[in-house]
């Protein structure tokens, strides 16, 4: 059976991301969404959109066309068992949750001390870390064994990276992120009663623990982001209460390890998929850059927006009517695939962002991974950071790095992950 076919048989584009098909390779249906069908109205009554030029216009108008969910809201249409969740309050109270004016005051007091400065200040420990866990890893590769490249250097990786962010040790990072993977099964509207109860349990243990982080933060301030935003600022009269700061934790540890883990994940399998292109891997800063682009790309990590995003008036877009009140997504993986904004979009080629501005192509078109507007991820630079001291550092310890079978992939439609990423040294098979 065809794209078409499936399609014509399974109308809800929400399901079929879902099917076996799409979680190895969403891309093909993607194209005929965009194609046909690029405002979809799914039987649940979300929408979805799929064309470039309408999600960049949706992003950028969250907070004028578009709204998220009034707490009554949430537990009443999208989470019905927020009002008694846990992880669904923490959820409902995060950044990506808030309007302006709530949003703007936010981000304000997030945003500065959350700097790409700071950022940039955590590369030569990021530096080490990668070393370090590649050190870790060669041992068993260079004895001809595979290696779960997925377990032991994408997820690694970023978990040290936040406890060096957070000034967490590493045995309480590790601690934490063991629960990441049951508070987001709890998130997902279908959970069932023990998976939200498994998640609530494991938010609970990531509150109390950021909760006695920031009194500690408060008597032993160091150089980290945690101190720095629990810390007096005598220029500014307005702070972030402790409940805001733990929620605001809480999301940026749950929306960027998972995430991060898979962007890795996902670079490393196209610099094995694409040899020619790895001598981007070789040069500069900018030709390392292009690549890093051009990796989150071809290769979103998630597929599709997944908070509410609720429509303020009736909107028309492509010859169909979005009604008021209804809850709109984005599939930005579509997007990053249209040909409308990049050429030739299924080739992957750093050419298409070397020497510009992070996220915008030389034809000037956005890069939809880390969002756009209002709700731009705060963590984009965190990212990029991972990725551009992780690729030349793999390319150049292991240059004849190979996958030792194909990946297992999570059964997840939102975040397109591993669940083991087994690569080996070609030439060196056991």
């Amino acid at each position: 059976m065809d794209v078409q076919e499936a399609t014509a048989a399974c109308p809800d584009a929400f399901a079929e991301l879902a099917s076996p098909a799409c979680i190895q390779d969403p891309y093909p249906f993607m194209r005929w969404l965009r194609e046909h069908d690029p405002v979809h109205r799914a039987a649940s009554g979300l929408f979805l959109l799929s064309r470039h030029a309408d999600i960049y216009w949706a992003l950028k108008a969250t907070g004028d066309a578009f709204r998220g969910p009034a707490p009554g809201e949430l537990a009443r249409y999208f989470f019905p068992r927020a009002a008694t969740s846990l992880s669904l309050n923490l959820l409902a109270s995060t950044l990506a949750m808030k309007d302006p004016p709530t949003h703007t005051r936010l981000r304000r007091l997030i945003s500065r001390d959350f700097t790409m400065r700071q950022i940039d200040n955590l590369r030569p420990s990021i530096a080490r870390i990668v070393a370090a866990r590649l050190d870790g890893m060669a041992p068993a590769l260079e004895r001809g064994e595979a290696v779960d490249l997925h377990r032991e250097f994408a997820l690694a990786l970023p978990m040290l990276v936040f406890g060096e962010l957070f000034g967490m040790p590493p045995d309480d990072i590790l601690g934490l992120v063991t629960g990441i993977s049951a508070i987001l099964e709890g998130l997902s509207p279908h959970a069932s009663d023990p998976q939200l109860a498994a998640g609530d349990a494991a938010s609970a243990r990531v509150q109390a623990y950021f909760g006695d982080l920031i009194q500690r933060k408060r008597t032993d301030s160091r150089h980290d982001i945690v101190s720095m935003l629990v810390g007096a600022h005598d220029d500014d009269a307005e702070m972030l209460s402790d409940a805001e700061l733990i929620s605001m934790l809480w999301g940026m540890l749950l929306g960027g390890f998972a995430t991060t883990a898979a962007a890795i994940g996902h670079a490393v399998l196209t610099m094995l998929a694409y040899p020619e292109q790895r001598h981007w891997l070789k040069g500069d800063a900018v030709g390392v850059k292009a690549f890093v682009e051009e990796a989150l790309r071809y290769d979103a990590p998630a597929m599709f927006s997944s908070i509410p995003r609720i429509a303020q008036r009736d909107i028309e877009l492509g010859g169909v009517v979005i009604p008021k009140n209804a809850d709109v997504r984005v599939l930005i993986a579509a997007g990053n695939r249209d040909p409308d904004a990049f050429a030739d979009p299924d080739r992957f080629d750093p050419v298409r962002f070397y020497g510009t501005s992070p996220g915008m192509s030389i034809d000037g078109k956005i890069m939809l991974t880390f969002g756009h507007g209002i709700h731009f991820c705060l963590g984009a630079q965190l990212a990029r950071v991972q990725l551009a001291e992780s690729l030349p550092r793999i390319q150049a310890r292991f240059p004849t790095l190979a996958l030792a079978e194909q990946p297992t992939r999570e059964p997840s439609a939102f975040l397109r992950t591993f669940r083991a990423l087994p690569v080996r040294l070609h030439g060196q098979e056991g």
